[in-house]
């Protein structure tokens, strides 16, 4: 049987190498203020992964993979255990982002209000689609299953800033503005 046959095999993934750097992503000074500030609020390590993920991804940019098993030495778990957790959710990051990541909502009501064509138009601005960076490394393209924003579909947001109620021709002369 060869490998095509069998549709749930996507890559051969056991021979995968790990960047590593020598300074950890995860640092003594991280770890001390988690250590003091986040740790006391949980029952137990694991139970503080999610917040732990974002503090790393908020330091780094995005969470490589020796981070990952920093992480998991951290929490006193397994290197899969937090990367089973960093992959189900779409706002935890594997590889670089670029500056400025642009989520672009895609739920029922910023379908109705005009998503398809805001998207298009920003992918064919940007020259890429969701899941990629531009090559100068300025923008990162993504989609969203909701924002929570539906009372102003359409909505995106830029890194942390919620757009509502967007204009296509005005939201894509904002892109030229940000450095």
């Amino acid at each position: 049987m060869e490998q095509r046959d069998l549709p749930w095999i996507m890559k051969n993934s056991a021979g995968t190498q790990i960047e590593r750097r020598d300074e950890p992503y995860f640092d003594a000074a991280l770890r001390d203020e988690l250590e003091a500030d986040l740790m006391p609020k949980y029952p137990n390590r694991r139970a503080a992964t999610l917040p732990v993920l974002h503090a790393v991804q908020n330091k780094v940019g995005y969470l490589p993979y020796q981070a990952i098993e920093e992480i998991a030495a951290f929490l006193e778990t397994t290197p899969a255990e937090v990367l089973d957790t960093a992959s189900f959710y779409d706002q935890y990051m594997t590889e670089p982002q670029g500056k400025y990541t642009l989520w672009v909502c895609h739920s029922l009501s910023c379908e109705l209000m005009g998503q398809p064509d805001l998207l298009g138009r920003i992918q064919k601005k940007l020259g890429v689609g969701p899941g990629e960076t531009t090559d100068d490394g300025k923008f990162t393209l993504r989609t969203a299953e909701c924002l929570g924003s539906c009372g102003t579909a359409p909505c995106a947001l830029v890194n942390d800033v919620l757009h509502e109620t967007i204009d296509t021709d005005t939201f894509l002369r904002s892109l030229d503005d940000l450095n």
